[in-house]
């Protein structure tokens, strides 16, 4: 099942105390942004913030889960989805503690065919 845009509009305005936030649609659910570096997914209505040491120390003893099949398990976040100070403590931390996403490649330029 994909997610909701709705629901990834809401889990995004709650994160918003954390810094630039924003999305992307990835088959049928949605990468999550902070300032550019990717902290979270949105899959199934559910969401799944990378695991980090600062995280867990945020949360404590996190509920872990692979947000698709074949994945790492990421933090579960359920109960505290309202808590939007909290949210803002936990993605801040976690950006924090994620390297900086690696520099695209510029893309090469079509051939000419003659």
């Amino acid at each position: 099942m994909a997610s909701d845009p709705d629901f990834v509009e809401y889990v995004c305005d709650q994160l918003g105390g954390a810094g630039r936030i924003t999305s992307r649609k990835m088959f049928g659910d949605y990468a999550v942004y902070c300032e550019g570096k990717v902290v979270a997914l949105v899959c199934d209505n559910q969401l799944f913030v990378k695991p980090t040491a600062a995280g867990r120390a945020v949360i404590g003893k996190p509920v872990e889960a692979p947000p698709y099949p074949g994945a790492k398990p990421h933090f579960l976040i359920d109960d505290e989805l309202d808590d939007r100070d909290w949210l803002t403590t936990l993605v801040r931390a976690t950006h924090a503690e994620l390297p900086e996403p690696k520099p695209k490649k510029p893309k090469a330029a079509k051939a000419r065919r003659e």
